[in-house]
């Protein structure tokens, strides 16, 4: 059952993330998609090369946004290997991807924020797999009466 697609955001909404860094160019960066017919997730790549320092957050703007049908959600979780090899962890633990994230004023461009709890640093390399999306189904209470509509984009729904 396919209830998503991945594209690429555009080439300006690109290169405002990327603020110079020396980088993939957008149509080389893989959309994302599973290794096998059984895996659930499907892997992101990093456009960037990206040392993150021991105790040290790193951003990583992949340059994809995802679209879905309501009543999903695209849930962020770094790759089996980087936390097993390195203990690399999401910032915020899970990235949650909304809905209606895609059409945010950042054009749904999902970025990935790790932080390296280790006392070494972690590199990763320009069109290495970093981290893994997995598309699952949500509820509502029924008592929900939302009727707002997304603006922004990352971390606006409180505002």
């Amino acid at each position: 059952m396919s209830i998503a697609r991945f594209t690429h955001v555009s080439e300006a909404q690109y290169a405002e993330a990327m603020q110079g860094q020396a980088c993939l160019p957008l149509n080389e960066i893989t959309l994302p998609k599973r290794a096998t017919t059984g895996s659930a997730g499907y892997d992101f790549v990093s456009p960037i090369e990206v040392t993150v320092e021991p105790g040290e957050t790193a951003l990583i703007p992949t340059g994809i946004r995802a679209e879905m049908e309501q009543g999903w959600v695209l849930l962020l979780f770094p790759r089996s290997s980087f936390g097993f090899k390195y203990s690399m962890r999401l910032a915020n633990t899970v990235g949650v991807i909304d809905s209606d994230y895609a059409f945010a004023k950042n054009e749904g461009h999902i970025m990935v924020k790790l932080r390296n709890p280790l006392s070494e640093p972690v590199t990763i390399g320009k069109g290495e797999r970093f981290c893994q999306g997995v598309f699952l189904p949500y509820g509502t209470a029924e008592e929900d009466e939302v009727t707002a509509g997304r603006v922004g984009g990352f971390g606006s729904t409180d505002r």
